[in-house]
This record gives C-alpha cells, structure tokens and sequence, in this order.
C-alpha cells in the first residue's frame, strides 16, 4: 500500500509540473503614443483543446497584470509560434516587465522572461 500511495503522489506532483509554458523570446517596441508593442515567442506541448498555450501576460514588477494576449486556439503543429499585443500602458516609473505564459490546465507557469523598457 506504502509503494501505490508514494507512486500515486509521484505521479500526481509530475503531471502538475509537466507542460507549462515557456516564454522563448520576446521583442519590445515603443510607439509613438508612448504604448508598447509586445511580440512574444512561445513553446509549449499543446495536445489540443484539452491542454494548450491560451494566454500571456505582461506584468510589471508589482505583480500588476499590464496587457494579457489570449490565445483562442491550440497550436499543436506550430511550435515555437509567436503572437503581438500592441497598446500596452506601461506606468511611469516602471522601466522593467516580465512576461508570463499560461496554459489550460496549469494556469501561469513555466519559463519566463525579463525585459528592460527603454
């Protein structure tokens, strides 16, 4: 019984671990209106409607949610895939973002990545 139990929980932390996404790149570019265009590069294992790659977020260092891309659908066949969000308000004073993956089943997990604002 001892030998299920720890195999089972095993088993569980592994499958709550596995297939987040990581964020791979991502480029920052400030319009003219002072708002920023994130073009953001993506891997994650997506097996289809059940678990997949459905968001990610620029979020500055207070932990506060700036912009959130949604994804509407897997990309099974695309990966690494990349997708932009354009008119982010970046608050003044914030000089650094970080940028965040999401699936449906995890939520937010996985490699993230830093980015300096000029």
């Amino acid at each position: 019984m001892k030998l299920l139990l720890s195999l089972l929980v095993v088993l569980i932390s592994t499958s709550t671990h596995a297939g987040e996404v990581d964020v791979t790149a991502v480029k920052a570019t400030k319009s003219g209106d002072g708002t920023y265009r994130f073009s953001v590069t993506l891997r994650h294992a997506d097996t289809g409607w059940d678990h997949y790659a459905n968001k990610w977020d620029v979020v500055a260092p207070d932990g506060t949610v700036l912009g959130t891309r949604v994804l509407a659908h897997p990309h099974v066949q695309e990966q690494p895939f990349t997708r932009s969000l354009g008119g982010v308000k970046i608050p003044a004073g914030v000089t650094t973002v970080t940028l965040r993956g999401g699936d449906s089943v995890h939520g937010e997990g996985g490699k993230v990545i830093r980015v300096k604002l000029d």
